[in-house]
C-alpha cells in the first residue's frame, strides 16, 4: 500500500499538467454521465411510482377507420365502459388540463390570502385508480362536492405548521378549462385531506382535486372533452377488453348517440406508455421519445468511453518519462506482479478521485441554469442507485484503462531501459490511433447534431407564422375582467404607445391541438379546429382575409356568429362563401397560419365570432404597441390596468416571444443538453489528442533533434506531427458523416415542417474539430520543435 501511496504522490508531483488533465476529463465525464442518465432515469420511470401503475388504463377512441386516435371522448361513452365489465375494477373522468385557479384561502389571522394554484376536477373513484398518499384526512373527500384534496407542499405553503384539513378556502376565479372559456362562480371548499406531493415524473400534478359536478355534461354524448382511465384486475384482461366493449357497444345500439352516427373504435394505452405516445390527439401528457433516451444513453456511453480512452492514452504517454523509474525498481528487486498491481490501483486511485469530485460537480449543479435543462431532480440523495453504479464504473473505468499501460510500461527489459534504448510497438501506436479515432468520430457526430439541433429550433422561432406576431403583449384574462371589457380597454388605449386591444379564448402558438368541433355542411360531417375571437382579432394580428370579408362588431350581435375558415378547411370540404354551419355564417377564407407548433401540419381551422346564443368568454388578451414606443413601459401600464380591476388575480402579462418559447421549450431544453454534452464529448477529446501528443513529442525527441541539426525548421516540424491527425481527422469525418445525417433526418421526421439538411453545416462541423485539434497539436510541440537538439539527443 506503501507503494501505491508514494507512486499515485509521485505521478501527482511530476506530471501536474497531465493528471490535472486527466482527473478534469475523467470528472467531468462521470458528471456529464450521472446527469444524463438522471434525466434517462426520470423518464423511463414516468408514472411508475402508482401501486398499481401496470393496471392502469387511459382509454381512447376514434371516428371510423381513417380518423386518428383521440385521447377525450364525452363522459357518458366513458361511463359505458367503465360499467360494462368485471374485470374494471375502478373508473375516473377528468379534464385533460389543470386549469389556475385564484383561491382565498383562511390563513387563521382574520385575513384571506390570494394563491393561484392548479386544480383539477375529477370523479369521487379518481383515488381509487390514482395512488394518493394520505398524510392527513381521507381520499374519500372527493365524493363531497365541498371538500377539496390538496398537495402537502401546498398546504405548508398556505397554512404552514397548523393543520389543513377542515380549513376553508373559496375558488375566486378559475381560468384554462380544456375549452380555454371556463369560469366558475365563487365556491367555498373545505380541505378534506392532504396527501404527499406527487414525483415530478408523472401525469398528475400537485394540484387541488375536487369532485366534478354531477350533473355536468352526463348526457351529452357529443362533447368530448374528458381523459377517462381505468383500473384492471389484471393487465390481461386488457387484451380483449376492447373488442368485448365493441360487442356491448353495438348490442346496446349506442352507435346513435355518437356524432354523425359514426362507428367508433377504441384503444387501452397502460398508464407508463403516455409519456412516449405522440399519435393522439388531445393528449395533454407529458412527452418524450425512447429515440430521445436511447441517443442521452449514447451520449452518457460515448462520454464514458472518449474519456476511458483518454485515460488509457494519457496514462500509456507518460511511459517515457516514467520508465526508468519504474525499471529502477524492478533492479532493486519489485516483481513485474507488485509493480502492475501498483500501476493498476494507482488508476483506480485517480479514476476514484475524479468521481468524487464529479459528485461535487453535481451537487453544484442543482443550483445552475443546467437544472432548467432537465426534468430530473439533480440532487444526490434522490439518486442513491445511480450514485452507486457510477462509483462501481468509476473503479472498473480505473482498472480497465490501467490495465495496459501497467503491463506496457513493465515489459521492457531493465537493462535497454536503463541504457536509454527502448522501442514502442507499432502495434501499440496503432491501437492509440484507433482510440482517437474513435473519439474523433463521436465528436463529429455530436457536433453535427447539435448543429441541427439549434438550427431546427432557430427556425421554428423565425419562419413566419402567417400572421404579424411582433410588438403583441400577451395576458390572461378572468370573467371580472371581461365584465369591464369596454372599459379595459380604454384605460388600456390611454397609453400613446398601444394601438389596438382584441381578446380570445385561445393562445394563439401556444399549443398544438385547439378545440375540434364536428358539424354538418351541406349533407357531410366536417371537422375542425375552431377558435372564438373578438371581432378585431384578425385586424390586430394582421391575419389578411384572401376572400370574402373580416369579422365586424356587429357579428356578435347575430344570433349564431360568423365564421372565417382558413384555405386548408376550404379545399377538404368544399366550403363556399355564405354557407352555414347551424345557422353561423362563413363570411371569408384566410390564409393557412401557424396556429400551433411546426410538430403539426396545418389543418382545417376557423375563426369564430360567437353569437348572443352561445355564453363563450375570451380568456387572453392581445395588445398590439405601436412602433418606436418603449414596449416595457406598455407593459407596465397594461398590468398596472389589470391589477385596478382585479388585486387580487397575479396576471401574467408577457409579449408574444415568450409564448413561442414555452411552445418548444422541450426542443430547446433537448437541444441546449445535446450541444453541452457534445462540448464536453469535444473537451475530453481534445484532452485525450493532447495526451497522445505529449506521447509522440516525448517518445520522438531524439527524431526532431536530428531533423533540427539537419537544417528542419519548427514550421517543418509542427506540420510532420499535424499531418498524421490530419488524416485520422479526415478518415473520421467520412465515417462519423453519414451517421449524422441519417440520425439528423430521423430526429427531424418529429417535425411537420423543418429545416433543409445544408451540406455545409457538415464542413463547419470539420472545420471546428480540425482548428481545435490543429490548435492543440502544434500549442504542445511548439516547445519541443524549439528546444535546443543538442539536450534531445543527449537525453535519448
Amino acid at each position: 500500500m506503501k507503494t501505491i501511496i508514494r507512486n499515485l504522490l509521485s505521478v501527482l508531483r511530476r506530471f501536474k499538467m497531465a493528471t490535472l488533465l486527466n482527473v478534469l476529463g475523467l470528472s467531468i465525464a462521470f458528471a456529464a454521465f450521472m446527469v444524463i442518465m438522471m434525466q434517462v432515469d426520470y423518464d423511463r420511470n414516468f408514472d411508475k411510482f402508482h401501486k398499481e401503475a401496470n393496471r392502469i388504463y387511459r382509454l381512447e377512441m376514434k371516428w371510423g377507420d381513417d380518423d386518428g386516435l383521440q385521447a377525450v371522448l364525452s363522459r357518458p361513452l366513458a361511463d359505458a365502459f367503465f360499467n360494462f365489465s368485471p374485470h374494471i375494477v375502478a373508473g375516473a373522468l377528468t379534464y385533460p388540463m389543470y386549469s389556475q385557479t385564484v383561491f382565498l384561502a383562511d390563513v387563521g389571522t382574520g385575513e384571506r390570502v390570494s394563491y393561484m394554484e392548479p386544480n383539477l376536477p375529477v370523479y369521487s373513484s379518481f383515488a381509487d385508480v390514482f395512488t394518493f398518499d394520505m398524510l392527513d384526512g381521507s381520499a374519500k373527500a372527493l365524493e363531497d362536492p365541498e371538500k377539496i384534496l390538496i398537495p402537502a407542499s401546498m398546504a405548508q405553503k398556505i397554512f404552514g405548521t397548523e393543520f389543513a384539513v377542515g380549513r376553508h378556502m373559496k375558488a375566486a376565479d378559475t381560468q384554462g378549462r380544456f375549452s380555454g372559456m371556463f369560469t366558475i362562480a365563487e365556491i367555498d371548499y373545505t380541505v378534506g385531506g392532504v396527501y404527499r406531493d406527487f414525483p415530478v415524473n408523472g401525469i398528475l400534478q400537485n394540484a387541488v382535486y375536487l369532485k366534478i359536478d354531477d350533473k355536468e355534461g352526463l348526457h351529452d354524448w357529443g362533447n368530448s372533452s374528458y381523459n377517462a382511465y381505468l383500473l384492471l384486475d389484471s393487465p390481461a384482461s386488457a387484451e380483449n377488453l376492447v373488442s368485448e366493449f365493441l360487442d356491448y357497444y353495438k348490442k346496446n345500439d349506442l352507435e346513435k348517440n355518437m356524432w354523425g352516427n359514426k362507428t367508433a373504435n377504441f384503444q387501452l394505452t397502460p398508464l407508463p406508455e403516455l409519456h412516449y405516445v405522440t399519435d393522439v390527439a388531445f393528449d395533454m401528457a407529458p412527452k418524450t421519445s425512447r429515440q430521445t433516451l436511447l441517443v442521452l444513453i449514447a451520449i452518457a456511453c460515448v462520454i464514458i468511453l472518449i474519456a476511458g480512452i483518454n485515460f488509457t492514452n494519457f496514462s500509456t504517454a507518460l511511459t517515457p518519462m516514467r520508465i526508468r523509474s519504474i525499471n529502477t525498481q524492478k533492479v532493486l528487486g519489485s516483481s513485474d506482479s507488485t509493480l502492475r498491481f501498483s500501476l493498476l490501483m494507482e488508476a483506480v486511485g485517480i479514476s476514484f478521485i475524479a468521481f468524487i469530485l464529479a459528485l461535487v460537480a453535481v451537487y453544484l449543479a442543482a443550483d445552475t441554469p443546467l437544472k432548467a435543462l432537465v426534468g430530473a431532480d439533480l440532487s444526490l440523495t434522490a439518486h442513491p442507485v445511480l450514485i452507486s453504479v457510477t462509483g462501481v464504473l468509476a473503479i472498473l473505468l480505473g482498472v480497465l484503462a490501467g490495465l495496459y499501460p501497467a503491463y506496457y510500461i513493465t515489459s521492457f527489459s531493465p537493462a535497454l531501459v536503463l541504457k536509454g534504448s527502448f522501442g514502442l510497438s507499432p502495434k501499440g501506436r496503432l491501437l492509440r490511433n484507433v482510440l482517437i479515432s474513435v473519439q474523433f468520430i463521436a465528436s463529429f457526430a455530436l457536433i453535427i447534431g447539435a448543429m441541427f439541433m439549434y438550427m431546427q429550433n432557430n427556425y421554428m422561432r423565425t419562419s413566419s407564422l402567417g400572421y404579424d406576431k411582433d410588438e403583441i403583449i400577451v395576458t390572461d384574462l378572468t370573467a371580472k375582467v371581461m365584465k369591464n371589457k369596454d372599459s379595459f380597454k380604454n384605460r388600456l388605449k390611454s397609453f400613446s404607445g398601444i394601438e389596438d386591444v382584441t381578446a380570445a379564448g385561445f393562445q394563439l402558438s401556444g399549443q398544438d391541438q385547439y378545440s375540434t368541433w364536428g358539424r354538418e355542411l351541406n349533407g357531410k360531417h366536417i371537422q375542425y379546429q375552431c377558435l372564438p375571437v373578438d371581432p378585431s382579432f384578425l385586424q390586430v394580428l394582421g391575419i389578411p382575409v384572401n376572400e370574402g370579408r373580416d369579422f365586424r362588431p356587429e357579428d356578435a350581435l347575430t344570433a349564431e356568429g360568423v365564421y372565417v375558415f382558413n384555405e386548408s378547411a376550404r379545399k377538404a370540404y368544399d366550403i363556399q362563401l355564405g354557407d352555414k354551419i347551424y345557422g353561423a355564417e362563413i363570411v371569408g377564407f384566410c390564409p393557412d397560419i401557424k396556429a400551433a407548433s411546426f410538430r403539426m401540419e396545418v389543418t382545417p381551422m376557423a375563426f369564430y365570432v360567437p353569437g348572443t346564443s352561445r355564453n363563450e368568454q375570451s380568456t387572453f388578451g392581445y395588445i398590439r404597441v405601436g412602433a418606436g414606443t418603449d414596449k416595457l413601459a406598455a407593459m407596465e401600464h397594461v398590468k398596472k390596468v389589470l391589477s385596478e380591476i382585479q388585486s387580487d388575480y397575479p396576471f401574467d402579462v408577457r409579449f408574444f416571444d415568450d409564448v413561442l418559447n414555452n411552445l418548444y421549450e422541450k426542443e430547446t431544453n433537448l437541444g441546449a443538453l445535446i450541444t453541452l454534452f457534445s462540448l464536453i464529448a469535444v473537451f475530453i477529446s481534445m484532452v485525450g489528442v493532447f495526451g497522445l501528443v505529449v506521447f509522440d513529442s516525448q517518445y520522438r525527441r531524439k527524431e526532431i533533434g536530428v531533423r533540427k541539426v539537419l537544417g528542419s525548421t519548427t514550421s517543418q516540424i509542427l506540420i510532420m506531427f499535424n499531418k498524421t491527425y490530419i488524416r485520422i481527422l479526415a478518415v473520421c469525418f467520412v465515417l462519423a458523416a453519414p451517421a449524422a445525417y441519417y440520425a439528423v433526418n430521423k430526429w427531424l421526421e418529429n417535425f411537420a415542417y423543418k429545416t433543409p439538411v445544408y451540406w455545409w453545416v457538415f464542413a463547419l462541423s470539420f472545420a471546428l474539430i480540425f482548428f481545435i485539434t490543429i490548435l492543440t497539436v502544434t500549442f504542445q510541440n511548439w516547445r519541443t520543435a524549439n528546444e535546443n537538439p543538442v539536450y534531445s539527443i543527449k537525453d535519448n
